[in-house]
């Protein structure tokens, strides 16, 4: 089944080619070849969200580094029960707080 454009058969109605903006996208590249960048600047709220989040031990960032580690050397063992039990657990939740 052939689809063709719609849009060029109604009057009035002009399909572009995709057009991109220059500057924006990992592989591009300022005039003077250099490879552009963006900055991103946390307003104080943000900063004080993310402080209260790493105070708050959301997550354990030694912990993360070590599981990094581990990974990047082969060591990093996946406990296929454990994960299976989070699973189930997780699921049983879905279930019940779908029922109530």
């Amino acid at each position: 089944m052939k689809i063709d454009d719609a849009s060029k058969k109604i009057a009035g109605v002009g399909v572009n080619a995709t057009q991109t903006r220059a500057g924006k996208g990992p592989d591009k590249a300022d005039a003077a070849g250099k490879a552009s960048s963006d900055n991103v600047t946390l307003s104080a709220e943000a900063k004080a969200l993310t402080s209260q989040a790493s105070a708050s031990g959301v997550f354990d960032s030694k912990k993360v580094d070590e599981i990094k580690a581990a990974i990047a050397n082969g060591q990093f063992q996946v406990d296929a029960e454990r994960v299976a039990d989070g699973l189930m657990d997780t699921v049983k939740d879905l279930i019940s707080t779908r029922k109530g």
